[in-house]
């Protein structure tokens, strides 16, 4: 692995403290991979080699049944997919594949749980990262459960509006039907939960939102930090706004929070 990717990953909370042995430990035999758009990464039910980490591009995880399947998030760099499985030596509950052209760090799932016994310090580290996970969880289950479809794309919004560096307009990252299955909705659903925020001023064309009532929208949406974990882009949020969506201390999410 190039020096450079491996000081990327270094800057993952769950890598930061790591002692430099360890971390020569679990980087040693890791894979530097560049995958296409559309590429299947994991299958329901593999046996898990690898924790995945990825540094550029973008990954869907989804769940299936029978002829049904969910987006169960989408993660941007960097993050980490399946750590729990590899912590486990579990097969894999999700299956996981790219949306855009993506490059993943494949770090040896045996030599990582190997740093986990000798590093006691990587092992708290990792027990914050599957802690936030698990957060992150509880955070979708309650926003699913406790909203109407309306309200979570009002939040979604405000989540892409923070992170998105807090203008007017945002930018719909992906297609509408992975952010219905994202939110929880049929494509019909999302459609008529945004002609119902047309009296907060958002105007969709194409993959742009502009939303004219921002501070309408937040009443509507009513954004909760024990729900929310809206993440702000680098450097000072200001304003109230950005109060009200700013995450509690520790929680991460492992991308199971609604992006």
């Amino acid at each position: 692995m190039r020096e450079s990717d491996a000081n990327r990953i270094r800057q993952l909370q769950l890598l930061a403290t790591i002692s430099d042995e360890a971390f020569a430990q679990i980087t040693r035999g890791a894979l530097v991979q560049t995958f296409p758009a559309g590429a299947n990464l994991i299958y329901e039910a593999d046996s898990v080699d690898f924790l995945y980490i990825l540094i550029d591009g973008m990954v869907e995880l989804q769940g299936h049944w029978h002829d049904k399947e969910s987006t169960l998030a989408v993660l941007r760099p960097i993050s980490t997919f399946i750590l729990a499985a590899v912590v486990l030596d579990a097969p894999a509950l999700m299956a996981a594949r790219t949306l855009s052209r993506s490059q993943i760090v494949m770090l040896p799932a045996e030599t990582f749980r190997a740093a986990m016994r000798e590093d006691p310090g990587f092992s708290v580290a990792v027990a914050q990262e599957l802690s936030g996970c698990y957060r992150g969880l509880v955070r979708t289950i309650k926003n699913h459960k406790l909203r109407s479809g309306t309200e979570r794309l009002a939040n979604y919004l405000l989540t892409q509006q923070v992170r998105q560096g807090g203008g007017d307009t945002v930018e719909l990252l992906y297609e509408k039907r992975i952010l219905a299955s994202l939110l929880d909705l049929t494509p019909e659903s999302l459609s008529r939960a945004f002609a119902q925020l047309d009296k907060y001023g958002v105007a969709v064309t194409g993959s742009r939102v502009v939303i004219g009532n921002a501070a309408g929208l937040r009443k509507l949406a009513r954004p909760n930090a024990l729900i929310d974990n809206h993440q702000p882009p680098r450097g000072d949020v200001q304003g109230k706004a950005a109060k009200e969506l700013w995450p509690l201390p520790g929680d991460r999410g492992c991308g199971m929070e609604v992006e």
